[in-house]
C-alpha cells in the first residue's frame, strides 16, 4: 500500500462515494437533489436567498433546478456546507433545521463537492514567487556555510539562547533559556556581516503568510537592490575563511598549474551553482560563469576576488532568489512532480532555505516523489536543527503574535506590566511558541493546541498567572521551566496572556476581536471586515452604559441585519473569552461589580458556560479544528491561498491525521503527500535568463 500513488488513493476514495448515478453532473434523475436538497433551499432558504425583490449575500437558491446547478459552482457548495454545518444559517430569527435534516444535507452537498471537484479540468497551482527576506537570509547562509547572520531579522520572535533545540531527540528540555527578539532590542546585536542590509520585510498576506506567490513581486528598484546586496555579502569584511564553511572549496586559490586552473574552476562553480540553483548546472551556464571567473583572473584580479564577483553574480541570478517550476517537458504528468522543484518545495516548507546535498542526491535519483522516498526525507528533515527556521517562522505567523508588539494596557490600571522601558508582553510571546516547539519535537498531538496539560513559564509569567504580579524582567535571556498545568482555564494557544492582551484594547477587553481572531486562527474562518458605518464601541462608557455588562453593550450592533451574520458567528469565540481582562488575569466580575457571563453556543449545537466548557466543545469538534490547522499549514506549504479545489485532499489529510492520533509530525507528513504539495507549479519562462556576472 505504501507504494501507492495519492493521487490512486484520492481516486479510490472518490469511487466509494455512494452519489446515485443520476445525481451526476451529466445525469438526468437528479433523485437526492429533487429530494433531499432542494425541499430544504424550497422550506428554509429561499425565503432571503432566491424569493422577493433582494437576494442575500447575492445567493440565489431558488433558480437552482437540478444537481448540475450546484456542481458547476463548487465555491457556492463549499459556502452552503460551511453555513449550514456550523448553523449560521438558517439565521436566529428562522426556525432551525432539525438535526438529522442539517445532518442529511451537509451529507448530500459534500457527496455533490467531492462529484463537481472531480470533474473540474484545472486545480490551483503554487505561482512563481521569489524567496522573502527570511528565506534569503537562510539560504545565503546555507550556501556559503556561515557561522554568522546573514543580517538580523526581527521576524524571528523567539531568540534561542544554549542551543536548546534538538529535534532529534524528540524531547524539549524542562528547563531552558530564550529571548524576545522585537521586544528585546538589544537581542539584535550578534554576529552577523558587517556592511550588508536586509531588503525591506515582505508583509503577510491578509489571513495569511509572508511567503505568498501572490505578494511576494519584484521591482525594478528591488531588483537592483538584490544585485547590490550578492556583492555586498561577499564583500564584507566579515565574509572571510573563519566564517565561511565553503571558503576553502569555493574562494581559496588553488595551488594546480596555470593549464589545470579552468578545470578547478568548473569543478567548484559546478558544486555551488548546483546547490544556489537547486538542480544540476546546465553546461551553457557553467561555461558563462567559468569564462567570467577567468577573464578576471587573466586581468590581474585575484583569484578570491573573482570567484568572489561569480557568486555574487550568482546571488542576484533568477534561478537563486525565485522558487518556480523550470521543467519544460510536457509530456510529464502533472500530478508527477520534478524532483528538484519538489526538494526546493520540502525545504522551503520545513527549512525555510534550500536543499541540502542529502536531499538533492535523493532528487537526482528521480525517487524522491515515491511516498515512502518523500516520507523518509520529511522525517530526516523533521530531525535537524533546520526545522528551528520553521519554528521561527509559521507559529508566530499563525497566531499573529506580532499584534502583541504594540499591545499596551492601561499604565494606571496595570502599572504591573511594566518595568522600567520592558514590558511582561516579552514574557507572554514566548510562552506560545515553546508550547509550538514542544508539541513539534515530540509529536504531541495538535489537539495540545487547544488544551494542554503543561507550559513554559519564566518567574515572571509565574506569578503573573498566580497573583498579577510580576518579578523583575530580565531584558535579555529569559529562564523557562516546563510546568504542569492544572488549571483548565490556563494552557494551550486560546487562553495565554499574550493572546488575551494582544486582542484587547487599553482599558477594555474587545470580545468581537478576539471572536474574529478565534475564527481566523483556530477554524481558518475569518469573518468579513465590519460595515464601514459602524460606530466604534466607546472604550469608557458613560451613563446608563457605565451599569452594562460588555454584552449588553454590543447587543445593539446585534440588531442590524448586516451585522447580526457575522455576530452569530463571531460572538460565542469572543465572548467565551471574557473572564480573561485586558492583560490576560482572571476575572469573574466586570469593575462596575456585574458578573461576566462567558456562555454561549458552539455551532448551534454545543452550549457551554464556561472557559473549560467551551474547551470541551472545541475538542468535540477536532476534526473541524484539524482541517483549520492543516489549511494553514499546507497554504504555508505550498505559497498560495488554499481553495475549494483543495477540498479533497484535505478531507484526506484529516483522515489520515485522525488514524494517527492528530500527532504533529503524521499531519505534516500527509500535507506534503498531498496532491496540492506534490502538484507542479505553475509553468513560466524567465525571459531574462540568468543575470551575467
Amino acid at each position: 500500500m505504501k507504494t501507492v500513488s495519492r493521487l490512486f488513493l484520492s481516486l479510490l476514495c472518490l469511487q466509494t462515494i455512494p452519489v446515485d448515478a443520476d445525481d451526476r453532473p451529466d445525469g438526468g434523475g437528479n433523485k437526492s437533489f429533487s429530494e433531499v436538497i432542494q425541499p430544504v433551499f424550497r422550506a428554509s432558504c429561499v425565503k432571503c436567498h432566491g424569493k422577493g425583490d433582494t437576494v442575500e449575500g447575492k445567493v440565489n437558491l431558488f433558480n437552482l433546478q437540478k444537481a448540475s446547478d450546484l456542481t458547476a459552482n463548487p465555491e457556492l457548495i463549499r459556502d452552503l456546507i460551511e453555513a449550514i454545518d456550523s448553523s449560521y444559517m438558517p439565521p436566529e430569527d428562522e426556525t432551525p433545521l432539525p438535526a438529522d435534516t442539517r445532518k442529511q444535507l451537509v451529507s448530500q452537498l459534500r457527496q455533490l463537492l467531492q462529484v463537481a471537484l472531480h470533474s473540474q479540468k484545472t486545480v490551483p497551482r503554487t505561482p512563481i514567487r521569489r524567496m522573502n527576506r527570511f528565506q534569503y537570509n537562510n539560504a545565503v547562509q546555507d550556501l556559503f556555510q556561515l557561522n554568522v547572520e546573514v543580517f538580523s531579522l526581527p521576524e524571528r520572535m523567539l531568540r534561542e539562547h544554549g542551543n536548546y533545540f534538538q529535534p532529534q531527540t524528540g524531547k524539549m528540555p524542562d528547563q531552558l533559556r530564550a529571548g524576545s527578539r522585537p521586544l528585546g532590542k538589544s537581542q539584535l546585536i550578534e554576529r552577523r556581516l558587517a556592511g550588508v542590509a536586509p531588503f525591506p520585510q515582505d508583509l503577510r498576506a491578509e489571513h495569511g503568510f509572508d511567503n505568498r506567490g501572490d505578494h511576494l513581486s519584484l521591482s525594478p528598484l528591488l531588483l537592483e537592490s538584490f544585485l547590490k546586496l550578492g556583492r555586498s555579502i561577499v564583500e564584507s569584511p566579515d565574509f572571510h575563511e573563519k566564517t565561511c564553511g565553503i571558503w576553502s572549496d569555493c574562494f581559496a586559490a588553488p595551488t594546480s598549474e596555470q593549464s589545470e586552473i579552468e578545470d578547478e574552476i568548473r569543478s567548484r562553480l559546478r558544486r555551488f551553482l548546483t546547490r544556489a540553483f537547486r538542480r544540476p548546472v546546465e553546461d551553457e551556464t557553467l561555461d558563462r560563469y567559468a569564462g567570467y571567473v577567468l577573464s578576471q583572473i587573466e586581468d590581474g584580479e585575484p583569484f578570491t576576488n573573482a570567484m568572489k564577483s561569480a557568486t555574487a553574480a550568482a546571488l542576484a541570478s533568477p534561478r537563486f532568489f525565485y522558487i518556480y517550476d523550470r521543467s519544460v517537458d510536457e509530456t510529464r504528468p502533472a500530478k508527477h512532480p520534478d524532483d528538484f522543484d519538489l526538494a526546493s518545495r520540502l525545504s522551503f516548507f520545513l527549512w525555510g532555505s534550500i536543499p541540502d546535498e542529502s536531499l538533492l542526491e535523493v532528487a537526482a535519483s528521480g525517487t524522491l516523489h515515491e511516498p515512502a522516498v518523500l516520507s523518509a526525507q520529511v522525517d530526516r528533515m523533521l530531525r535537524d536543527r533546520r526545522l528551528k527556521r520553521f519554528c521561527d517562522s509559521f507559529p508566530s505567523q499563525w497566531l499573529q503574535l506580532e499584534r502583541i508588539i504594540t499591545s499596551e494596557p492601561d499604565r494606571e490600571r496595570y502599572p504591573q506590566f511594566y518595568f522600567a522601558k520592558f514590558r511582561a508582553s516579552m514574557h507572554m510571546m514566548l510562552e506560545p511558541l515553546l508550547l509550538f516547539e514542544a508539541v513539534l519535537i515530540e509529536d504531541r498531538s495538535i489537539l495540545t493546541f487547544i488544551d494542554s496539560d503543561f507550559s513554559y513559564r519564566s518567574n515572571l509569567l509565574e506569578s503573573w498567572y498566580r497573583d498579577g504580579t510580576q518579578s523583575k524582567p530580565t531584558p535579555v535571556a529569559i529562564s523557562f521551566r516546563r510546568v504542569p498545568v492544572t488549571d483548565r482555564r490556563q494552557g494551550g494557544m486560546i487562553t495565554n496572556a499574550a493572546v488575551m492582551t494582544m486582542t484587547s484594547g487599553a482599558t477594555r477587553t474587545q470580545p468581537i476581536t478576539r471572536g474574529a481572531w478565534m475564527a481566523t486562527v483556530i477554524l481558518n474562518d475569518p469573518p468579513e471586515p465590519p460595515p464601514a458605518d459602524v460606530p466604534l464601541l466607546a472604550e469608557k462608557p458613560e451613563g446608563d452604559e457605565s451599569r452594562l455588562t460588555l454584552r449588553e453593550r454590543f447587543a445593539e450592533h446585534r440588531k442590524r441585519a448586516d451585522c447580526a451574520g457575522c455576530h452569530r458567528r463571531i460572538d460565542p469565540l469572543g465572548f467565551a473569552l471574557e473572564n480573561y481582562d485586558v492583560a490576560g488575569l482572571w476575572r469573574d466580575k466586570y469593575e462596575n461589580g456585574r458578573t461576566v457571563d462567558p456562555s454561549g453556543t458552539l455551532f448551534g449545537r454545543h452550549k457551554f458556560g464556561d472557559i473549560v466548557e467551551f474547551k470541551d466543545a472545541l475538542l468535540t469538534e477536532k476534526d473541524r479544528f484539524t482541517r483549520a490547522f492543516a489549511s494553514h499549514l499546507l497554504s504555508f506549504a505550498i505559497g498560495r491561498e488554499v481553495g475549494v479545489a483543495d477540498s479533497l485532499a484535505l478531507d484526506q489529510i484529516v483522515e489520515e491525521s485522525a488514524a494517527a492520533e492528530y500527532r504533529f509530525k503524521s499531519l505534516i507528513r500527509h500535507v506534503v503527500l498531498s496532491e496540492p504539495f506534490l502538484r507542479r507549479e505553475e509553468k513560466v519562462e524567465l525571459k531574462t535568463g540568468i543575470l551575467s556576472p
